[in-house]
């Protein structure tokens, strides 16, 4: 991406929070960010990689990324570092010894927790890592806080050389509102200096270090206490006080929404909580409710500490706090009737999500589909789809690289009902180097009889396309190394004869590849070769279009699952061995076809041919 000519000071821009926070970020003189793309924490890297005077990669992983920004911390300069909730999984070995050593240039983390499963396999909440790690936590509620919580964080940060996590939500990455930006104010680096009794983890210099951790907890809390980034809220019309809300992040924003009139304290330095500051207010209000996404974290230190309030027993452990959420609760809380409209929320029709229209995985998952006795241990990405209609043709699916481990576990953990299957592994190209080479190296160090499909379409596909070592670009769209897969998994210590390179969209070839591969009974590499087809290194084919006197409504197009494909309508038919079957009669979208051919491989009667461009493309209305 291109450097952009940043906004003069004062100006008002209308950012989502992720743009906020990678504004703030440049603004206040970072020099150094680093990511793992991932949803909802993407943009921030993104858009940090467009401004001048800062260097930003997408590392390897999110524990890499996190050293990146420490290292560079530990040189004197400020450094950010983003990543989804699940990403602090991977790089919490890496913050939980950083909170012994402290920092010396700012470091803020800006961890994105997915509440409601937008696109993530668990609904995790990263205040608990303040906690784990004795390190402070920031929330912010809109996007002009992501803005200038993000520059009181690095002075935090600098000011008591600690690490300081901001904690964002799906809700306020995405969400955009109008945002007060600054200038740029460049922080020059310090310069590393040794200090073996600090920079050196060992036992017995973590051992020195650990009471000093001690003593910052304290300072922290003090700082909590007094912060004006807490602060009370008695409404618009302030009056009625029998029931005060202690929030913080989004969920303030649906409290104020339902409930304009009520006092709420609201926690913008979160960790540790303010217990004195909270408990003054708690004597105002009749009832004390505690409303937080998602666990009952400020809730169970409050009682803790002695203070009557009320949170999960009325609210839900799971999903966004929204006011039809709220209002129900608390009147029933007050013994109120519940407002109309709010008693169960409209049905909302299902919208499954499904691969792109040509993606090189559609053809990996019909094959699959179509062999039998097998158990496949899927992985996290655009391929985890492979486990939805019509391939159904996932098994497993738990974290980043857990393919691996997971097969190898079905293999050396399979009983008398299993002793005949054969074991797969479905990983991506970024997947694999993010998590995934350790895992493979393990199967082959203790002898698995694994199969390992490695969908390789040369891209981070399902956070839109990022760069990664195995694209041959970075960042910015420069030309980078890129990892020759065949090769990699070979000094893994696959053999040779037993490592593939094939073209997805050749289905005979996949299929034949496959059913041979798991017979070997010892560690098998399928790598497939083809782009995603939302990168510019995927090159269009002429669409095609369906023969409807010569479509029989067989359904072996459809079962590609190619959203190009559409069902226009359905037969019941009796086979002459008395099996009644339904006949799917089928058009092709040719407006959206690229022409992979995915769908012509196993059409029965040759009813799917290349379109006629000289006549209007058909399209089809939903």
């Amino acid at each position: 991406m291109a450097a952009v000519m940043p906004a003069p000071s004062n100006a008002r821009l209308l950012l989502s929070g992720n743009e906020a926070v990678a504004r703030a970020v440049w603004e206040s003189g970072c020099r150094v960010a680093a990511a793992y793309p991932g949803t909802p924490s993407t943009e921030m890297l993104e858009v940090l990689s467009t401004y001048p005077d800062i260097y930003a990669e997408w590392s390897v992983n999110e524990k890499v990324s996190l050293e990146v920004a420490i290292g560079a911390a530990f040189a004197g300069s400020r450094s950010f570092c983003a990543m989804k909730h699940v990403g602090m999984n991977v790089a919490a070995d890496a913050l939980l010894t950083l909170t012994l050593t402290g920092v010396v240039g700012g470091l803020v983390i800006a961890i994105a927790d997915d509440v409601g499963l937008s696109s993530s396999q668990n609904e995790q909440d990263s205040r608990y890592w303040g906690r784990f790690a004795h390190v402070p936590v920031f929330e912010p509620s809109d996007s002009q806080e992501a803005y200038d919580m993000t520059k009181a964080a690095f002075d935090f940060s600098e000011r008591l050389q600690v690490p300081v996590i901001l904690r964002m939500t799906t809700r306020i990455n995405h969400v955009k509102g109008l945002v007060t930006v600054g200038e740029r104010v460049a922080h020059a680096a310090g310069g590393f200096k040794k200090d073996p009794a600090r920079w050196v983890m060992t036992p017995s210099g973590a051992g020195k270090r650990i009471p000093l951790m001690f003593e910052r907890d304290k300072a922290l809390l003090a700082e909590a206490e007094h912060s004006p980034l807490n602060l009370i809220d008695d409404g618009a019309q302030p009056g009625d006080r029998r029931v005060g809300f202690v929030t913080s992040g989004p969920a303030y924003m649906h409290v104020r929404e339902a409930f304009p009139n009520a006092p709420v304290f609201k926690l913008g330095f979160s960790c540790p909580v303010p217990v004195q500051r909270l408990r003054q207010f708690a004597g105002t209000v009749d009832t004390l409710v505690i409303v937080e996404e998602v666990e009952p974290l400020v809730e169970n230190e409050l009682k803790a500490a002695g203070i009557a309030c009320i949170g999960k027993d009325i609210l839900p452990r799971q999903g966004e706090l929204a006011p039809n959420v709220l209002k129900p609760a608390i009147a029933r809380l007050l013994g109120e009737p519940v407002p109309e409209g709010l008693r169960a929320p409209a049905p909302v029709f299902p919208r499954p999500p499904t691969m792109c229209v040509a993606c090189p995985h559609l053809g990996v998952y019909y094959t699959l589909a179509q062999i039998k006795n097998i158990t496949i241990s899927g992985d996290i990405g655009c391929y985890t789809l492979g486990g939805g209609h019509p391939w159904n043709a996932l098994d497993t699916t738990i974290s980043m690289g857990a393919s691996m481990g997971i097969a190898l576990g079905l293999d050396k953990g399979r009983g008398e009902a299993d002793k005949d299957k054969r074991i797969l592994a479905v990983i991506g190209d970024s997947t694999f180097l993010h998590m995934g080479m350790q895992g493979l190296l393990d199967i082959v160090y203790n002898g698995g009889n694994v199969t390992v499909l490695l969908l390789d379409n040369r891209a981070v596909g399902m956070t839109g396309g990022q760069s990664n070592p195995g694209t041959g670009r970075d960042i910015h769209g420069q030309e980078a190394p890129r990892v020759d897969f065949a090769k990699l998994v070979e000094s893994l210590g696959v053999k040779k004869e037993r490592i593939h390179v094939v073209d997805p969209y050749q289905l005979p070839v996949l299929f034949k590849t496959i059913r041979e591969e798991i017979k070997i009974p010892e560690v098998s590499v399928i790598i497939t070769d083809q782009p995603c087809v939302l990168i510019d290194d995927y090159k269009k084919q002429k669409p095609y279009e369906v023969i409807d006197e010569k479509c029989t409504g067989c359904g072996n197009c459809v079962d590609v699952g190619c959203p190009a494909i559409h069902v226009t309508r359905r037969e019941k038919a009796v086979k002459p061995s008395g099996k009644e079957v339904e006949l799917q009669f089928v058009t092709i979208e040719t407006a959206a076809c690229t022409g992979c051919s995915l769908c012509v491989q196993p059409c029965a009667p040759d009813a799917i041919v290349h379109a006629d461009l000289t006549r209007p493309m058909r399209l089809v209305r939903h």
